[in-house]
């Protein structure tokens, strides 16, 4: 990828933030569904999520409707059991009735063939399969915030996302996803409350508001596991970063001549110590 040309909306392996967690998260628990499973990840975007699901799937097809990102995909993760192709929401690239899964991960709001993009999820699931969706609440991502994504083309609130899904599938499960200090919190849209988050020192404690700025819809037409309340925890993406801001920095012109700048006084501190 290079960064040069990178939007800031799609997301790629070198971004450590709060979207890489929010992200991961929701592949997470895909992951929990696709043991042995033929999956769909539509709108797959860079690669990476395919990826981690083909480590549980017996396929996945990762589906993306611009081509040079499927290409670098195609090079970038090489595994026997998982393919990338390029295709639409409107146009995916696959038989009827073919995947046990479909993963859509931030996708719907990019476009406004909802219904044609539902229609198509139907036609290449399985009757007994399960589609798992994922889009910013409108309310809380864009109305609360008075923010505009310019790269999002129509939103939903959640009454029209619950809509949306229940108009196709008979079964939903609909969760909300915040995110505190960085960490990932998915739990049932009715349990939205049941956590509270204070913040504060010795001097004094405050409750700290967190919106559940995404949702998350697990539907079918046949029972299906239900997810209880998860946590991802950003610890392992901070370390990654940090150690990456270190490398930039020892990397980096100034670190290197401040280095060789140095080296006299390194070599007569040999002698004084």
């Amino acid at each position: 990828m290079n960064r040069k040309k990178w939007t800031g909306e799609r997301l790629e392996t070198f971004i450590l933030t709060r979207d890489a967690v929010d992200h991961l998260h929701r592949y997470a628990i895909a992951k929990t569904y696709v043991k042995n499973k033929k999956v769909l990840d539509i709108a797959s975007g860079e690669g990476y999520g395919s990826n981690l699901l083909s480590e549980e799937a017996k396929y996945v097809f990762g589906v993306d409707i611009d081509t040079e990102t499927i290409e670098k995909a195609k090079i970038k993760y090489k595994k026997s059991n998982l393919y990338f192709q390029q295709g639409s929401t409107s146009a995916i690239p696959l038989e009827d009735n073919s995947v046990d899964v479909v993963v859509s991960f931030e996708t719907i709001e990019h476009h406004d063939e909802h219904n044609r993009m539902m229609i198509e999820i139907k036609r290449v699931l399985k009757p007994d399969g399960i589609t798992i969706i994922s889009t910013p609440d409108k309310y809380y991502y864009s109305d609360i915030r008075n923010f505009k994504n310019e790269f999002h083309k129509k939103e939903l609130y959640k009454d029209e996302f619950k809509a949306l899904i229940s108009k196709n599938f008979s079964k939903m499960q609909l969760l909300n996803q915040k995110n505190v200090r960085g960490n990932s919190i998915v739990q049932n849209e009715k349990m939205d409350d049941e956590i509270k988050f204070y913040n504060g020192s010795y001097l004094k404690i405050f409750e700290e508001n967190a919106t559940p700025m995404y949702l998350i819809s697990i539907s079918s037409d046949n029972n299906f596991k239900l997810q209880h309340k998860s946590i991802f925890h950003e610890s392992e993406l901070t370390k990654i970063s940090k150690e990456q801001l270190a490398l930039n920095i020892k990397n980096s012109l100034t670190f290197r001549i401040g280095y060789i700048f140095m080296l006299p006084f390194r070599f007569f501190k040999k002698f004084f110590k």
